[in-house]
């Protein structure tokens, strides 16, 4: 938070402290603003590496990773929407592969300290360690899905390390840029991890049979689904395999929640 310490007519200049004052130019003011306020704003360089301020909320700040899309490719590199009016820019030297506009792209945002300027960077590996000690099988994690490959997806963990989820053990639609919960299933010697979306033991049961009852709830009551319903169908429909659609339907079975009859499965009234 920064005080306004004067108005002029395009703007408002706030008391930075050791920083000087910072320009909060006009059209990034968003609702009241007189001078003694205190104002809660993001600082950036513009292109003359000036300091200015803006109480508009960037997609990602210093130190996160996001999926941004290019907007424009320059003789200096590639720029980034990241929420603010002037674009992000990731430099040659920062991007795997060359980036192309309209294309998005997973980036971590980044203070270049020779710089001393905001820029992104798509060479994720040099942002991310080893597996910490004490990550064991079954721990909750904060997944961002970078990328799709023959083996499954690539996500980085609690923005820490890289772990993988295989395609054979994901039953819903995963999307690059995506971030969800998972599981630690496996802590692997070459420094990654091997990921689940689903809780391990009985906990996994009862999140994926309340599943299956909110989507009765939406279809009226009535599943047209069966233990010998293809894989395929029970994955469209409730994003689960197989094997875990029978043990939930069959746990709501035991709590005489559902019937499971010769067409479907049906919901009981209380």
């Amino acid at each position: 938070m920064l005080e306004v310490a004067r108005a002029v007519d395009f703007g408002f200049y706030l008391d930075g402290e050791d920083l000087g004052e910072i320009l909060l130019p006009e059209n990034s003011v968003r609702g009241a603003c007189k001078v003694g306020d205190h104002v809660k704003v993001f600082i950036y360089r513009d292109s003359e590496d000036r300091l200015i301020a803006t109480m508009e909320t960037p997609y990602a700040e210093v130190g996160d990773f996001a999926l941004l899309r290019v907007v424009a490719v320059e003789r200096v590199g590639a720029f980034v929407d990241w929420g603010l009016s002037k674009d992000l820019l990731v430099p040659f030297r920062e991007q795997k592969t060359p980036m192309l506009a309209g294309r998005s792209y997973v980036v971590r945002v980044y203070l270049d300290e020779k710089t001393d300027r905001i820029v992104a960077s798509a060479r994720l590996d040099r942002f991310l360690g080893k597996v910490p000690s004490d990550y064991e099988h079954g721990r909750e994690v904060e997944l961002l899905i970078t990328r799709r490959t023959d083996l499954g997806f690539t996500a980085i963990v609690d923005d820490t390390c890289w772990g993988i989820l295989y395609a054979n053990q994901v039953f819903r639609r995963l999307d690059v840029g995506q971030r969800l919960t998972g599981y630690v299933n496996k802590v692997r010697s070459d420094g990654k991890l091997d990921l689940i979306l689903d809780k391990p033991g009985y906990q996994k049961v009862g999140r994926m049979a309340d599943e299956i009852l909110d989507v009765l709830e939406a279809n009226r009551g009535f599943l047209p689904l069966t233990s010998k319903s293809s894989p395929e169908e029970i994955s469209r429909m409730l994003g689960m395999s197989k094997k875990n659609f029978k043990k939930a339907a069959g746990a709501l079975y035991k709590e005489r929640l559902v019937s499971i009859d010769e067409d479907g499965l049906r919901r009981l009234k209380s």
